[in-house]
């Protein structure tokens, strides 16, 4: 079977209309358009709907599909392997994390270790959705916050990370520094919120923290964003609670009550088995384990935890 064809109906699927398939693919709506035809009537099957908002996949194109995945994931898995028996580690590497964690910390390294290996060309998809296929390559790379249950990937626990208080200089310049839990009973508190699964549990302790017995609190703001609660609080908003590796963008951001101690939580360098072995995983790997080594030299002990080996 012709692979162009089914490249061609790959980015279709994927797009839901000619017109931005054509775009990605390098070729004219009707030149597309006439590919699906052809791949259709050579199988004598429809693969997608027609309607005026754009295409929508039959049952058979549904079907096809997930085919046609599996076996571009297998070409671009062999791809891989062939460049990897080159001398210097080069070739596409992506890279998936959460916007909050990719935007703060992930992307602040990526000039030194573009340094150190320029034949890797990078790519970061932050996403908080964090469903991105390794095993379909939808990334060949994926740093989560909680230990994966899949066998076919491999982990590394790359660091653990707590949450603390925070405002703004400006914040507590018009409305004064909190000296014990009780006092923030006064202030509006910014929280993660309900309507999206949060990354860690607990993630909106600071309203208990800072109720006063009897009664619950009720936040000023609630953003299903970790940097968005962040670009709050250095609004001057209020006052929320935020890992370190967000603080450390601003030297606008002063912690407060520095012995309330939120939730904990592990960061995973995961991939998949397949690449066990590509230099390019292990340039990646080995890099982001120093540079959370260099983080736990210059915070408390108990905020940033080292690595442990590679496991299933």
């Amino acid at each position: 079977m012709d692979w162009d064809l089914l490249r061609i109906f790959l980015a279709v699927a994927k797009a839901g209309s000619f017109t931005q398939a054509g775009k990605d693919v390098g070729l004219s709506q009707s030149a597309v358009s006439r590919q699906v035809a052809k791949l259709e009537q050579s199988l004598g099957v429809s693969f997608f709907h027609r309607h005026p908002r754009g295409l929508a996949l039959t049952e058979q194109g549904d079907d096809f599909l997930r085919t046609v995945k599996e076996m571009s994931a297998k070409l671009g898995m062999a791809e891989a392997i062939i460049n990897e028996r080159r001398e210097r580690p080069e070739g596409p590497l992506k890279i998936t994390t959460s916007v909050g964690f990719g935007s703060a910390w992930l992307t602040s390294r990526m000039n030194e270790f573009i340094t150190l290996f320029p034949d890797i060309s990078v790519t970061l998809l932050l996403t908080d959705s964090l469903d991105l296929d390794l095993s379909m390559r939808e990334a060949d790379v994926a740093i989560r916050f909680a230990r994966q249950t899949q066998p076919s990937l491999i982990q590394r626990r790359l660091m653990s990370i707590r949450y603390h208080v925070f405002a703004s200089k400006e914040y507590l310049a018009k409305n004064g520094m909190p000296k014990q839990a009780k006092d923030m009973d006064h202030h509006p508190i910014i929280v993660y919120g309900d309507e999206t699964p949060a990354p860690i549990s607990n993630i909106n302790w600071l309203l208990e923290a800072s109720a006063g017995r009897g009664h619950a609190r009720e936040p000023a703001l609630r953003v299903n964003s970790v940097y968005g609660i962040y670009r709050a609080v250095l609004s001057g908003l209020g006052i929320a609670a935020l890992p370190y590796y967000m603080s450390d963008e601003s030297p606008e951001l002063v912690e407060i009550l520095p012995e309330l101690r939120g939730p904990s939580f592990d960061v995973f360098f995961v991939y998949p088995e397949e690449l066990r072995h590509s230099k390019r995983i292990t340039s990646v790997r080995n890099f982001l384990v120093d540079a959370a080594k260099k983080d736990l030299a210059q915070k408390p002990p108990e905020e940033i935890e080292t690595s442990s080996p590679d496991v299933r």
